[in-house]
């Protein structure tokens, strides 16, 4: 069992103070997070300097990630290393990412202003982000029944744009430390979404 943030910015998100060399830095030392997924606004680049700055280290995983605004709301997708084109509505983005075979996660479904709200019943996801430290407890509790009715994977993720908000959530992942394995085990929902808050 591998612990993962499946949630974090870095400065390409252009709203995000966490630079790609101090989150690889971080996660190394970090006592028992050892991967992340970097999910930066609407771009790789983060995740493409993270990957760069971890080959230097041993024993810690960087998931490629894209946090997409689309005209709905904003959909996490995993696992992929092309850029959707901006504003998609959410039917193309979807399609998008299973032409190649990216994971999806609806982060924060009903937070204000970027969730996508009541759509998120419809939207043919893989996971359900149910824990996120920027969420109110009943948004996330709202998420969380979602996953339950929907009968979909439970993760969580810091959602992190500033050092201090490193590591507030994590996924707990029934995996090895490669990318095809966790993805593969968020499909199959061998997962359990944790806060270190609680």
């Amino acid at each position: 069992m591998i612990r993962i943030d499946l949630h974090m910015h870095t400065t390409f998100s252009g709203d995000s103070r966490i630079r790609p060399k101090f989150l690889v830095d971080q996660l190394y030392t970090h006592p028992f997070v050892k991967g992340v997924a970097v999910t930066d606004h609407d771009t790789l680049d983060g995740y493409v300097q993270a990957r760069r700055f971890a080959m230097a280290y041993e024993d810690i995983l960087i998931i490629p990630g894209i946090e997409v605004s689309t005209r709905q709301g904003h959909v996490t997708i995993l696992g992929i290393q092309e850029k959707p084109a901006y504003l998609l509505p959410i039917e193309a983005l979807i399609d998008f990412a299973r032409e190649r075979d990216g994971v999806i996660v609806i982060p924060h479904p009903y937070r204000r202003f970027d969730g996508v709200g009541n759509i998120a019943e419809n939207i043919q996801a893989d996971a359900i982000e149910i824990i996120n430290p920027h969420t109110t407890t009943e948004e996330n509790k709202m998420a969380e029944t979602l996953a339950k009715a929907r009968n979909l994977p439970s993760v969580a993720g810091s959602d992190a744009h500033e050092p201090r908000e490193m590591w507030l959530a994590y996924t707990e992942v029934e995996a090895e430390l490669n990318v095809d394995d966790v993805l593969s085990a968020i499909k199959k929902g061998k997962v359990k979404a944790t806060s270190s808050k609680l």
